[in-house]
C-alpha cells in the first residue's frame, strides 16, 4: 500500500471513529442517588421534608434516609420505586432542571469562547469534553439552567476571572462547541473537571473521577 492510500485509510478510520463516538457517547445527565452530595440533594431533602416524607436533617448527603423518602414519594406518585431522584422524580417534586440549548450562532460562539479559554493545548476530544461538562451542568439541578448562567456562575471557571475568556477563540473550539451542543459527551456525564497540576482544591479532589482526557480529570 503506497503512502497516498495509507493516508486515505487513516483519514477514513478517524472519521468513522468520530462518528461512532458521537453516536454512542451521548450526554447522560447525572441525577442524585445514594452517595451523592451537594445543593441538589439539599433541595430534594427540603421538598421531601415539607411533604412530611423526610424526617432527618438537611445535610446535602444522599444517604439511606433520603433514599427511603424518595421511594415513598415515588410510590405516592405511582412511579417506579428506584430510590433515585431522576428527571421524572425531580419534575414531580417541583425541582426544575435545564435542557441543553439549540446550536444557534450565539450559543456556539459563547460556548466556543469558554472551550478555547479552558482547553488551550488540549486535543479536540478534550475540547469537546469541556463543552460537554458545561452542557451537563445545564441539565443538572445543582447548576444554573442556561448556558450563560453556567458559564458566568460566580467562581465556576478560572478563565472568567483571569481574562482568558476574552482572548481570541481557536477555530477548533467552534467545532467542539457544535459537537458538545449536539450531544457528544466523551466524559460519560461529568459535571466537573480539573487539571491536577494546577489545583489543590479539596472539594474537586473528593469527586469521583470517571474519565481522564489529556491534562484534565473529569468527575461526577
Amino acid at each position: 500500500m503506497n503512502s497516498f492510500f495509507k493516508m486515505l485509510f487513516v483519514m477514513a478510520a478517524v472519521i468513522i471513529c468520530a462518528a461512532v463516538a458521537q453516536t454512542s457517547q451521548q450526554s447522560t445527565p447525572v441525577y442524585s442517588s445514594t452517595g451523592s452530595s451537594g445543593t441538589e440533594v439539599e433541595e430534594i431533602q427540603r421538598v421531601l421534608k415539607e411533604r412530611g416524607l423526610f424526617t432527618g436533617e438537611i445535610t446535602g448527603y444522599y444517604g439511606s434516609q433520603t433514599q427511603a423518602a424518595v421511594m415513598k414519594f415515588q410510590r405516592q406518585q405511582g412511579l417506579s420505586q428506584t430510590g433515585v431522584a431522576d428527571a421524572v422524580t425531580l419534575k414531580r417534586l417541583g425541582i426544575t432542571i435545564g435542557t441543553v440549548p439549540a446550536a444557534t450562532d450565539a450559543n456556539i460562539n459563547l460556548l466556543a469562547r469558554m472551550i478555547s479559554a479552558e482547553g488551550r493545548g488540549e486535543s479536540y476530544v478534550g475540547q469537546v469534553a469541556i463543552g460537554a461538562v458545561i452542557c451537563n451542568r445545564i441539565e443538572h439541578p445543582s447548576f444554573p439552567d442556561t448556558l450563560a448562567g453556567v458559564i458566568y456562575q460566580n467562581g465556576a471557571f478560572t478563565a472568567i476571572s483571569d481574562g482568558q475568556f476574552n482572548q481570541p477563540v481557536s477555530e477548533s473550539a467552534y467545532s467542539a462547541a457544535r459537537d458538545a451542543l449536539a450531544g457528544w459527551d466523551p466524559t460519560g456525564g461529568a459535571i466537573y473537571y480539573y487539571n491536577p497540576a494546577k489545583t489543590s482544591n479539596r472539594f474537586i479532589y473528593s469527586r469521583p473521577v470517571i474519565a481522564v482526557i489529556g491534562d484534565h480529570r473529569f468527575c461526577s
